[in-house]
């Protein structure tokens, strides 16, 4: 294995509609983060509390956001049926930014959770979208695209946290951290909506509702996928715990820490993740994706099992970074794998 890696000739092919894949991921990243990272500014600017019993509220806004998120995922299928996944992706990249913005700008609580819906239903679109769009721009060994595209998004991780915590902590009003973070969720628009002369995309036919769901339907009666489903949930359940909480969880936990400083526990473990699906990206066949999820989720759980065991800040950002690379490869290559292991239609298995 080590030497059929080693002596793999075939390079990375990119396009156009890559690095409006890479950049989307990017900038979702950096929207879904930018919440969670001025989370205690924000509040204490609209007058909501955080602790003695009211850190509930912030999770409420991320609840707000998840079920919109949910519901556009489901119904994703439908709508790149219509207009095609290229352009579904670009008007989703829109709504996301249009609701960052109205976010900056929210006078109370219950606006910025109005705002929220509205990205969330440009985040589930994204969300049931990028990976099958990238799977259909490379049909030969998509789990390399894949794993690398997904790359990006701890790649905005990483730069989200570390400059919007760098703003905060000069001074910089939350508003305008999240604004910026607003208006450059729209520019990958400008890749997607517009037709690339050079490559043509693949013809995505028109479905209606109960075509979609017979292919849900016939999905859901094959047990294989049911071992995916659940492997999605905890490889999900993992990463995104890390991934959104850690910023406020440090500051909270260390109270003497800066913003900035709390934020690099989430760039630790952000630049591992980048590693673990970077170097997968380059290096590991589309048959060997098996392998890459068992070891790495064997390797993973097993660091995190030291994690109680940490009492200060630079144990914990180590751990963080070792156990970001061995998380990296969980959310693309188990959904990749699960396209080439259970029999139905593509798009509505990513979904």
């Amino acid at each position: 294995v080590c030497l059929e890696i080693y002596n793999m000739s075939e390079k990375l092919n990119f396009g156009r509609y890559d690095y409006g894949a890479c950049l989307s991921l990017a900038c979702y990243a950096a929207c879904s983060m930018i919440i969670p990272i001025v989370l205690q500014p924000m509040a204490k600017d609209l007058g909501f509390p955080l602790e003695d019993g009211g850190k509930g509220l912030g999770g409420i806004l991320q609840l707000g956001r998840s079920v919109p998120m949910v519901i556009s995922m489901i119904l994703c299928g439908w709508i790149a049926g219509q207009l095609g996944k290229a352009r579904t992706l670009g008007i989703s990249m829109l709504l996301m930014g249009i609701g960052i913005l109205f976010s900056a700008i929210s006078p109370v609580y219950g606006f910025i959770f109005l705002a929220l819906i509205i990205a969330g239903t440009g985040e589930g679109l994204i969300e049931g979208l990028a990976t099958p769009f990238v799977q259909e721009l490379h049909p030969k060994e998509p789990g390399r695209y894949i794993n690398f595209t997904h790359s990006f998004w701890s790649v905005g991780v990483v730069s989200s946290v570390l400059i919007a915590g760098a703003l905060l902590a000069w001074g910089v009003s939350w508003r305008i951290v999240v604004a910026v973070a607003g208006v450059a969720a729209m520019l990958p628009s400008c890749i997607l909506l517009f037709p690339d002369r050079k490559k043509r995309l693949p013809s995505s036919p028109k479905v209606n509702m109960k075509e979609l769901w017979n292919h849900a339907s016939y999905i859901f009666h094959i047990p294989r996928f049911w071992l995916f489903f659940a492997a999605m949930f905890f490889a999900g359940g993992g990463e995104y715990c890390l991934t959104f909480w850690v910023t406020s969880f440090i500051k909270l936990d260390y109270p003497e820490t800066s913003m900035f400083v709390a934020g690099v526990g989430t760039v630790c473990f952000a630049a591992g993740m980048i590693v673990g699906r970077i170097l997968p990206g380059i290096l590991i066949k589309q048959k060997y994706l098996k392998h890459l999820i068992v070891y790495t989720g064997l390797i993973a759980a097993l660091i995190s099992v030291f994690f109680p065991l940490i009492h200060s800040l630079w144990g914990l950002f180590i751990m963080l970074l070792l156990v970001g690379i061995f998380t990296g490869p969980f959310w693309p290559s188990i959904q990749c794998y699960c396209v080439d292991r259970v029999e139905g239609d593509m798009t509505t298995i990513y979904i």
